[in-house]
């Protein structure tokens, strides 16, 4: 087993995806089964998304979901990748880790985005809009200010409480999270060029803090593994065929059956422009037989220094999911 894969983390972020024929409750309740069945592989966290109004996506209140993921698991560090703190009062973000860190302590993560609603309709149902996100420096420090009783009020239970946070960024988010002397998650796996640009930048930029007192980098992405390598591949078809449906129609579905989505293509069921968003949406991931795989991380672990690797993986076949799984906890945990 190569030594770069053995020394680095893996994590799992969950987006509960809804899969044609189920329903958003089966999602979520997924979502906590897989936690549990993950947790005796070695995977260090397991984290769980914010979405709002996406017909494919069930998870749209991460700290809720992540406190049913800790109450349903015991080792296993749970956390959010993540809360999109432009869409919520930082006070209010607090609480509700601090809440979580009492009720689970020494097991909470606050991973943190800078995203708002995907939609005009969606964002002013939230109360925000795009700008929002330009604010996200300021909105950090007064939610870390929170925990560390420099507000201007107390939060409690959040103050004096330490829950790792995390930012989710590239480019200027990598910037935001250095300045800040905090952990950064970037991705995706297929951008290579840009992904060590953003882990060189925030190194280069990094200042220590009271929550870290050095540069932790996570990448994030899609990892695929199973027996061949047309298995691994068909694991990436129902992702692959939901985003280039959403670019074309609007809507982000449910996860379609692989299979299904393979003779539609045979058929000429796809217009040009979302055939091209499609075959876009297979390339570049990280997938294959473990040995494929296992060569491919080690790549890109050794060239971005990575501490920990965020696998983001959805499909339709929840079996074949999980024997991703188990095949990838093989190479990073074998003697």
């Amino acid at each position: 087993m190569s030594t770069v894969i053995s020394r680095t983390r893996f994590s799992v972020l969950d987006r509960s995806r809804v899969r044609e024929g189920h329903d958003g409750p089966g999602a979520l309740r997924d979502t906590v089964r897989l936690a549990q069945q993950l947790e005796p592989l070695g995977y260090h966290r397991f984290w769980v998304s914010e979405h709002h109004s996406v017909p494919g996506v069930a998870g749209s209140a991460p700290t809720v979901l992540a406190a049913a993921v800790a109450a349903a698991t015991s080792t296993i560090r749970v956390g959010t990748g993540g809360v999109m703190l432009p869409n919520h009062q930082p006070l209010v973000v607090a609480e509700q880790f601090g809440v979580l860190e009492s009720l689970f302590p020494g097991r909470i993560d606050m991973g943190l985005g800078r995203s708002v609603g995907f939609t005009d309709g969606v964002r002013r149902a939230l109360g925000r809009d795009k700008g929002d996100a330009e604010g996200f420096a300021g909105q950090l420090d007064a939610l870390l200010g929170w925990f560390t009783g420099s507000g201007p009020v107390h939060a409690y239970p959040a103050e004096g409480l330490r829950v790792p946070p995390f930012v989710l960024a590239l480019g200027e988010g990598a910037s935001i999270a250095a300045a800040a002397g905090l952990p950064v998650v970037v991705g995706d796996l297929r951008g290579r060029d840009r992904l060590r640009a953003a882990v060189d930048r925030y190194r280069a930029e990094f200042r220590p803090s009271v929550w870290s007192d050095r540069p932790h980098v996570t990448i994030a992405g899609t990892v695929a593994v199973a027996d061949t390598e047309e298995e691994a591949r068909r694991l990436l078809v129902p992702e692959a065929w939901s985003m280039a449906h959403s670019r074309t129609h609007g809507t982000f579905p449910p996860l379609p059956p692989a299979e299904r989505v393979e003779a539609l293509v045979r058929a000429g069921g796809l217009g040009p422009k979302e055939r091209g968003f499609y075959e876009d949406g297979l390339r570049g991931h990280v997938h294959g037989t473990p040995s494929q795989v296992a060569a491919a991380l080690e790549e890109v672990i050794a060239s971005t220094g990575a501490d920990e690797v965020l696998v983001t993986t959805s499909t339709h076949d929840r079996a074949a999911l999980l024997a991703s799984y188990h095949h990838l906890s093989r190479l990073f945990t074998a003697p």
